[in-house]
């Protein structure tokens, strides 16, 4: 189940014990949701969040967001209670926490098909510790179901014994490895959250920093970093109109029998082509999901 191209610019934590957070959610901009069972919610609280969570998704309301539940671990007492109450709630995909073998995605891929989960109920991976990181590429082909990689770089940093930096450099290679191990298998893969939410500026360069180095957009704490996220992760107007642009001259060239394309002074082979028509699906699926939130 390679990962589909949709927005995935803004993807915001929501607290499962939070019943008045799981409502506004409806009304936000973020391309996609994780309610959250694990990190967000106090044990004693676990099994009411869960409820919650099934009810939410039961009564609707999230138009065409991507919905995923992070579950507890499955050697937790709460795991594979959450996983079949998400799977069974129609939410777009299960996020595990702390991944770090692929063993794990095995094992809850067989959960799933035991609870009879709908075949296209996905798998996605909290990517957040260095034996998660050093796995990753084991881990992004253990299962046909995967659709994505998260990465959690507070958790990774507090293995890591590790700063968090202005510039991140000291998670860019466990970052990048798993950049890697998600690309050559086809699966998304989101970028850590920003933990200073008076840091607009820092915010805005971590997001630009995110996006140069491959990622499909960034896991959010706080609805107030949304639009900065759409903005910087979003195709821009110019990006678009050099696609369409290329895309156009690509196909005169080969009408013509020729074998070579240059466009303002630039070499443009298949693979510029494939990627402008990457670009300008995307563009088009983050205009029609503006539009029906709007």
């Amino acid at each position: 189940m390679p990962a589909t191209i949709r927005p995935r610019r803004s993807v915001l934590y929501v607290p499962g014990s939070n019943p008045r957070a799981l409502d506004k959610a409806r009304m936000l901009g973020a391309d996609a949701l994780i309610l959250d069972l694990e990190d967000a919610v106090a044990p004693d609280a676990k099994g009411a969040a869960r409820q919650g969570i099934v009810e939410a998704l039961a009564a609707g309301g999230y138009g065409k967001r991507e919905v995923l539940v992070r579950v507890n671990a499955l050697d937790t007492e709460w795991g594979h209670d959450d996983a079949a109450a998400a799977a069974g709630a129609g939410a777009d995909a299960i996020l595990l926490p702390k991944v770090e073998s692929a063993e794990t995605v095995r094992e809850l891929e067989s959960y799933l098909v035991a609870c009879e989960a709908p075949a296209e109920t996905a798998i996605w991976c909290m990517i957040e510790t260095p034996l998660g990181v050093l796995h990753a590429e084991e881990i992004a082909w253990s299962s046909r179901r995967l659709g994505g990689f998260v990465m959690g770089t507070s958790d990774l940093a507090k293995d890591l014994h590790c700063l968090h930096t202005p510039d991140r450099l000291p998670f860019v290679t466990s970052l990048s490895l798993c950049i890697l191990a998600a690309r050559a298998h086809g699966l998304a893969i989101l970028d850590g959250v920003h933990l200073d939410l008076k840091d607009d500026e820092g915010f805005a360069a971590s997001c630009r920093q995110g996006l140069e180095l491959g990622f499909d957009g960034k896991t959010l704490i706080h609805p107030r970093t949304i639009d900065t996220a759409n903005e910087i992760f979003a195709p821009s107007a110019d990006e678009l109109d050099w696609s369409e642009r290329i895309i156009a001259a690509h196909a005169e060239a080969e009408a013509k029998g020729l074998g070579v394309v240059v466009v303002d002074g630039r070499l443009i082979e298949n693979l510029h082509v494939e990627n402008a028509h990457r670009i300008l699906r995307l563009g088009s699926m983050i205009a029609e999901l503006e539009s029906a939130a709007g």
